[in-house]
Protein backbone atom coordinates (compact mmCIF):
# COMPACT_ATOMS: atom_id res chain seq x y z
CA UNK A 1 0.00 0.00 0.00
CA UNK A 2 1.39 3.27 -0.64
CA UNK A 3 2.27 5.77 1.71
CA UNK A 4 -0.29 8.39 2.63
CA UNK A 5 0.96 12.09 1.36
CA UNK A 6 2.28 14.45 3.72
CA UNK A 7 0.23 17.34 4.62
CA UNK A 8 0.87 20.10 1.85
CA UNK A 9 1.61 18.08 -0.73
CA UNK A 10 0.12 19.87 -3.83
CA UNK A 11 -0.26 17.76 -7.29
CA UNK A 12 -2.86 18.63 -10.66
CA UNK A 13 -5.48 16.48 -10.49
CA UNK A 14 -7.69 16.47 -13.72
CA UNK A 15 -5.83 19.82 -14.86
CA UNK A 16 -6.82 21.55 -11.52
CA UNK A 17 -4.15 21.80 -8.50
CA UNK A 18 -4.75 20.57 -5.71
CA UNK A 19 -3.19 20.15 -1.88
CA UNK A 20 -3.32 17.24 0.63
CA UNK A 21 -4.43 17.77 3.97
CA UNK A 22 -5.77 15.00 6.22
CA UNK A 23 -6.81 12.19 3.67
CA UNK A 24 -8.42 15.15 1.19
CA UNK A 25 -7.14 16.40 -1.92
CA UNK A 26 -8.54 20.15 -1.42
CA UNK A 27 -8.37 22.23 -5.19
CA UNK A 28 -5.96 24.84 -4.23
CA UNK A 29 -5.65 29.07 -5.26
CA UNK A 30 -3.06 31.08 -5.92
CA UNK A 31 -2.96 33.67 -2.77
CA UNK A 32 -3.56 37.18 -3.67
CA UNK A 33 0.16 39.61 -2.82
CA UNK A 34 0.46 40.26 0.98
CA UNK A 35 -0.36 43.66 1.15
CA UNK A 36 -2.35 45.91 4.15
CA UNK A 37 -4.50 46.25 1.48
CA UNK A 38 -5.39 42.69 0.90
CA UNK A 39 -5.67 41.89 4.81
CA UNK A 40 -8.19 44.69 5.00
CA UNK A 41 -10.29 43.01 2.39
CA UNK A 42 -10.04 39.96 3.69
CA UNK A 43 -10.58 40.93 7.11
CA UNK A 44 -13.90 42.80 6.13
CA UNK A 45 -14.53 39.38 4.01
CA UNK A 46 -14.32 37.23 7.17
CA UNK A 47 -15.75 39.47 9.41
CA UNK A 48 -18.86 40.03 6.88
CA UNK A 49 -19.32 36.39 6.97
CA UNK A 50 -18.76 35.31 10.14
CA UNK A 51 -22.25 37.61 10.77
CA UNK A 52 -23.89 35.60 8.44
CA UNK A 53 -23.59 32.66 10.29
CA UNK A 54 -24.29 33.49 14.04
CA UNK A 55 -26.82 34.90 15.96
CA UNK A 56 -29.08 38.35 15.05
CA UNK A 57 -28.05 41.12 16.45
CA UNK A 58 -24.61 41.27 17.26
CA UNK A 59 -23.33 43.20 14.62
CA UNK A 60 -22.61 46.22 16.58
CA UNK A 61 -20.76 49.24 14.83
CA UNK A 62 -17.11 49.50 15.95
CA UNK A 63 -17.76 53.32 16.93
CA UNK A 64 -20.18 52.03 19.71
CA UNK A 65 -17.79 49.74 21.20
CA UNK A 66 -17.66 51.76 24.44
CA UNK A 67 -21.06 51.40 25.07
CA UNK A 68 -21.05 47.49 24.10
CA UNK A 69 -18.40 47.31 26.84
CA UNK A 70 -20.32 49.00 29.34
CA UNK A 71 -23.60 47.06 29.20
CA UNK A 72 -21.67 43.77 29.11
CA UNK A 73 -19.44 44.83 32.24
CA UNK A 74 -23.04 46.12 34.08
CA UNK A 75 -24.78 42.83 33.35
CA UNK A 76 -25.57 40.34 36.43
CA UNK A 77 -27.98 38.07 34.73
CA UNK A 78 -26.02 34.90 32.73
CA UNK A 79 -27.65 34.37 30.22
CA UNK A 80 -28.09 38.35 29.21
CA UNK A 81 -24.56 38.55 30.30
CA UNK A 82 -23.44 35.66 27.49
CA UNK A 83 -25.54 38.17 24.75
CA UNK A 84 -24.02 41.23 26.08
CA UNK A 85 -21.00 39.20 25.51
CA UNK A 86 -21.42 37.84 21.88
CA UNK A 87 -22.30 41.87 21.13
CA UNK A 88 -19.22 43.58 22.59
CA UNK A 89 -16.97 40.69 20.28
CA UNK A 90 -19.30 42.04 17.50
CA UNK A 91 -18.04 45.44 18.35
CA UNK A 92 -14.64 44.71 18.85
CA UNK A 93 -14.25 42.95 15.30
CA UNK A 94 -15.68 45.61 13.34
CA UNK A 95 -13.62 48.39 15.25
CA UNK A 96 -10.68 46.12 14.25
CA UNK A 97 -11.65 46.52 10.50
CA UNK A 98 -11.91 50.20 11.35
CA UNK A 99 -8.69 50.63 12.43
CA UNK A 100 -7.52 48.58 9.04
CA UNK A 101 -9.12 50.45 6.58
CA UNK A 102 -7.64 53.61 8.24
CA UNK A 103 -4.10 51.86 8.12
CA UNK A 104 -4.91 51.04 4.61
CA UNK A 105 -5.56 54.88 4.07
CA UNK A 106 -2.52 56.28 5.69
CA UNK A 107 -0.39 53.39 3.79
CA UNK A 108 -1.77 54.65 0.58
CA UNK A 109 -0.90 58.52 1.51
CA UNK A 110 2.54 57.38 2.11
CA UNK A 111 2.75 56.77 5.56
CA UNK A 112 4.99 53.89 6.79
CA UNK A 113 2.89 51.15 8.60
CA UNK A 114 5.25 49.07 10.34
CA UNK A 115 4.14 45.99 13.26
CA UNK A 116 4.85 47.91 16.26
CA UNK A 117 2.73 50.71 15.12
CA UNK A 118 0.10 51.66 18.20
CA UNK A 119 -2.92 50.65 15.21
CA UNK A 120 -1.83 47.91 14.78
CA UNK A 121 -1.32 46.98 18.09
CA UNK A 122 -4.67 48.32 19.08
CA UNK A 123 -6.38 45.89 16.41
CA UNK A 124 -4.69 42.96 17.23
CA UNK A 125 -5.88 43.58 20.99
CA UNK A 126 -9.64 44.04 19.65
CA UNK A 127 -9.34 41.53 17.51
CA UNK A 128 -7.74 39.03 20.51
CA UNK A 129 -10.39 40.18 23.03
CA UNK A 130 -13.34 39.15 20.45
CA UNK A 131 -11.86 35.49 19.82
CA UNK A 132 -11.84 35.12 23.83
CA UNK A 133 -15.51 36.17 23.90
CA UNK A 134 -16.48 34.84 20.86
CA UNK A 135 -16.96 31.50 22.69
CA UNK A 136 -20.20 32.94 23.87
CA UNK A 137 -21.70 33.23 20.27
CA UNK A 138 -24.03 30.65 18.92
CA UNK A 139 -24.29 29.84 15.64
CA UNK A 140 -27.59 31.07 14.24
CA UNK A 141 -29.44 27.53 14.46
CA UNK A 142 -28.86 28.45 18.04
CA UNK A 143 -27.36 24.47 18.56
CA UNK A 144 -23.85 25.70 18.92
CA UNK A 145 -20.92 28.07 19.74
CA UNK A 146 -18.94 28.29 16.42
CA UNK A 147 -15.78 29.04 17.28
CA UNK A 148 -13.59 28.21 14.11
CA UNK A 149 -15.11 31.37 12.54
CA UNK A 150 -14.03 33.67 14.98
CA UNK A 151 -10.41 32.71 14.98
CA UNK A 152 -10.21 33.81 11.36
CA UNK A 153 -9.95 37.39 11.23
CA UNK A 154 -7.12 37.48 13.77
CA UNK A 155 -5.38 34.74 11.78
CA UNK A 156 -5.98 36.65 8.76
CA UNK A 157 -4.50 39.60 10.89
CA UNK A 158 -1.35 37.78 12.27
CA UNK A 159 -0.32 35.15 9.68
CA UNK A 160 1.04 35.79 6.23
CA UNK A 161 -1.28 35.42 3.40
CA UNK A 162 -0.22 32.31 2.16
CA UNK A 163 0.01 30.59 5.52
CA UNK A 164 -3.77 32.28 6.33
CA UNK A 165 -4.63 30.10 3.20
CA UNK A 166 -2.96 26.43 3.95
CA UNK A 167 -4.67 27.18 7.22
CA UNK A 168 -8.06 27.35 5.62
CA UNK A 169 -7.18 23.90 3.60
CA UNK A 170 -6.57 21.95 6.97
CA UNK A 171 -9.96 23.48 8.36
CA UNK A 172 -11.69 22.29 5.20
CA UNK A 173 -10.61 18.83 5.47
CA UNK A 174 -11.96 19.15 8.67
CA UNK A 175 -15.13 20.13 7.25
CA UNK A 176 -15.50 17.65 4.63
CA UNK A 177 -14.32 14.70 7.31
CA UNK A 178 -18.05 15.96 8.95
CA UNK A 179 -19.87 16.03 6.14
CA UNK A 180 -18.46 12.50 5.07
CA UNK A 181 -19.17 11.27 9.14
CA UNK A 182 -23.10 12.32 8.98
CA UNK A 183 -23.19 10.43 5.23
CA UNK A 184 -21.53 7.37 7.05
CA UNK A 185 -23.87 7.48 9.77
CA UNK A 186 -26.87 8.42 8.02
CA UNK A 187 -26.39 5.14 5.24
CA UNK A 188 -26.23 2.97 8.32
CA UNK A 189 -29.17 4.50 10.20
CA UNK A 190 -31.47 3.56 7.17
CA UNK A 191 -29.69 0.24 5.84
CA UNK A 192 -32.59 -1.89 6.80
CA UNK A 193 -35.15 0.81 6.67
CA UNK A 194 -38.07 -0.42 3.96
CA UNK A 195 -39.66 2.99 4.42
CA UNK A 196 -36.41 5.31 3.01
CA UNK A 197 -35.54 2.73 -0.18
CA UNK A 198 -32.83 3.70 -2.55
CA UNK A 199 -31.53 6.54 0.38
CA UNK A 200 -27.87 5.65 0.13
CA UNK A 201 -26.85 7.04 -3.54
CA UNK A 202 -28.57 10.46 -2.72
CA UNK A 203 -26.80 11.06 0.41
CA UNK A 204 -23.93 9.90 -1.28
CA UNK A 205 -24.84 12.33 -4.00
CA UNK A 206 -24.87 14.94 -1.54
CA UNK A 207 -21.66 14.70 0.51
CA UNK A 208 -20.24 14.64 -2.61
CA UNK A 209 -21.53 17.62 -3.85
CA UNK A 210 -21.16 19.33 -0.28
CA UNK A 211 -17.27 18.58 -0.08
CA UNK A 212 -17.21 19.89 -3.97
CA UNK A 213 -18.71 23.26 -2.65
CA UNK A 214 -16.62 23.26 0.63
CA UNK A 215 -13.84 23.52 -1.72
CA UNK A 216 -14.84 26.38 -4.00
CA UNK A 217 -14.49 29.60 -3.73
CA UNK A 218 -17.28 32.29 -5.01
CA UNK A 219 -15.45 33.81 -7.63
CA UNK A 220 -14.47 30.65 -9.00
CA UNK A 221 -16.17 30.52 -12.46
CA UNK A 222 -17.26 26.63 -11.38
CA UNK A 223 -19.24 28.18 -9.14
CA UNK A 224 -22.41 27.84 -11.64
CA UNK A 225 -21.90 24.03 -11.71
CA UNK A 226 -21.04 23.54 -7.72
CA UNK A 227 -24.04 25.07 -6.04
CA UNK A 228 -26.67 23.98 -8.60
CA UNK A 229 -25.38 20.55 -7.93
CA UNK A 230 -25.05 21.12 -4.28
CA UNK A 231 -28.87 22.85 -4.20
CA UNK A 232 -29.98 20.11 -5.96
CA UNK A 233 -28.93 17.29 -4.19
CA UNK A 234 -30.03 19.21 -0.60
CA UNK A 235 -34.32 19.39 -2.36
CA UNK A 236 -33.23 15.41 -3.10
CA UNK A 237 -32.89 13.96 0.09
CA UNK A 238 -34.61 16.76 1.78
CA UNK A 239 -37.56 15.84 -0.05
CA UNK A 240 -38.06 12.59 0.32
CA UNK A 241 -41.21 10.60 1.71
CA UNK A 242 -41.55 6.96 3.15
CA UNK A 243 -43.41 4.30 1.93
CA UNK A 244 -46.35 3.09 3.91
CA UNK A 245 -49.19 0.57 3.43
CA UNK A 246 -52.28 1.94 4.01
CA UNK A 247 -53.01 -0.18 7.27
CA UNK A 248 -49.36 0.77 9.27
CA UNK A 249 -49.48 0.30 12.28
CA UNK A 250 -48.86 3.34 15.09
CA UNK A 251 -45.02 1.75 15.32
CA UNK A 252 -44.46 2.21 12.04
CA UNK A 253 -45.77 5.93 11.57
CA UNK A 254 -43.36 6.38 14.76
CA UNK A 255 -40.19 5.41 12.41
CA UNK A 256 -42.30 7.24 9.74
CA UNK A 257 -42.04 10.89 11.74
CA UNK A 258 -38.91 10.61 12.98
CA UNK A 259 -36.48 9.12 10.27
CA UNK A 260 -38.17 11.77 8.45
CA UNK A 261 -36.78 14.39 10.52
CA UNK A 262 -33.99 12.66 11.13
CA UNK A 263 -33.26 13.31 7.42
CA UNK A 264 -34.15 16.66 7.20
CA UNK A 265 -32.24 17.58 10.25
CA UNK A 266 -29.36 15.58 9.14
CA UNK A 267 -29.59 17.57 5.69
CA UNK A 268 -29.80 20.87 7.26
CA UNK A 269 -26.96 20.43 9.34
CA UNK A 270 -24.45 19.19 6.22
CA UNK A 271 -26.19 22.82 4.82
CA UNK A 272 -24.96 24.57 7.59
CA UNK A 273 -21.67 23.02 7.65
CA UNK A 274 -21.05 23.56 4.00
CA UNK A 275 -22.11 27.23 4.27
CA UNK A 276 -19.88 27.64 7.33
CA UNK A 277 -16.82 25.56 5.89
CA UNK A 278 -15.54 25.01 9.32
CA UNK A 279 -16.44 21.70 11.22
CA UNK A 280 -19.49 22.09 13.93
CA UNK A 281 -18.27 19.01 16.25
CA UNK A 282 -20.93 19.54 18.90
CA UNK A 283 -24.08 19.75 16.52
CA UNK A 284 -22.13 16.76 14.31
CA UNK A 285 -21.60 14.82 17.73
CA UNK A 286 -25.75 15.17 19.04
CA UNK A 287 -26.75 14.54 15.49
CA UNK A 288 -24.72 11.14 15.39
CA UNK A 289 -25.98 9.81 18.78
CA UNK A 290 -29.97 10.25 17.44
CA UNK A 291 -29.38 8.62 14.12
CA UNK A 292 -27.46 5.45 16.60
CA UNK A 293 -30.80 6.05 19.02
CA UNK A 294 -33.17 6.15 16.03
CA UNK A 295 -31.39 2.85 14.43
CA UNK A 296 -31.57 0.97 18.21
CA UNK A 297 -35.17 1.51 18.70
CA UNK A 298 -36.14 0.50 14.95
CA UNK A 299 -33.48 -1.76 13.49
CA UNK A 300 -31.44 -2.83 16.40
CA UNK A 301 -27.32 -2.73 17.16
CA UNK A 302 -25.94 -0.17 14.70
CA UNK A 303 -22.98 -1.64 12.27
CA UNK A 304 -20.12 1.07 12.93
CA UNK A 305 -18.99 2.38 16.39
CA UNK A 306 -21.07 4.33 18.32
CA UNK A 307 -18.92 7.39 17.67
CA UNK A 308 -18.83 7.42 14.15
CA UNK A 309 -15.38 8.34 13.73
CA UNK A 310 -15.14 7.40 10.48
CA UNK A 311 -11.36 7.85 8.60
CA UNK A 312 -12.59 8.06 5.03
CA UNK A 313 -9.84 7.92 1.85
CA UNK A 314 -10.27 11.34 -0.73
CA UNK A 315 -12.63 10.44 -3.67
CA UNK A 316 -12.42 7.55 -5.97
CA UNK A 317 -11.72 9.60 -9.08
CA UNK A 318 -8.94 11.85 -7.40
CA UNK A 319 -7.38 7.93 -5.98
CA UNK A 320 -7.22 6.98 -9.94
CA UNK A 321 -6.08 10.21 -11.42
CA UNK A 322 -3.25 10.23 -9.00
CA UNK A 323 -1.98 6.96 -9.94
CA UNK A 324 -0.89 8.71 -13.40
CA UNK A 325 0.63 11.62 -11.79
Amino acid sequence: MSKQPDNGTRRVILGEERVFYDGYWIKSYEPPSDTLETKRRLIQALTRRLFNHVEHGINIPGSRLDEARAAYTAETDPERKRVNGAMLAGALFNRAADIFTCLVELQSAGVEIGPDNSLMRECGHCLLEALDLGKMVRHRSGDEGIDELWGEPFKAFSMTIEDFYDSRYLKIAMTMRDIDRIAVVLKDTFADSRQMTDIAPKIDGLADAAKRKCEILRTDPAIFDVWPTFAVAIDRLGHMSPVLPRDASAEAMREAMEGLALLRDGTELIGSIVRARVPMPKSTREFIDRCLLFRMTFFGAPAIASNADTTLCPPASCQDDLLEV
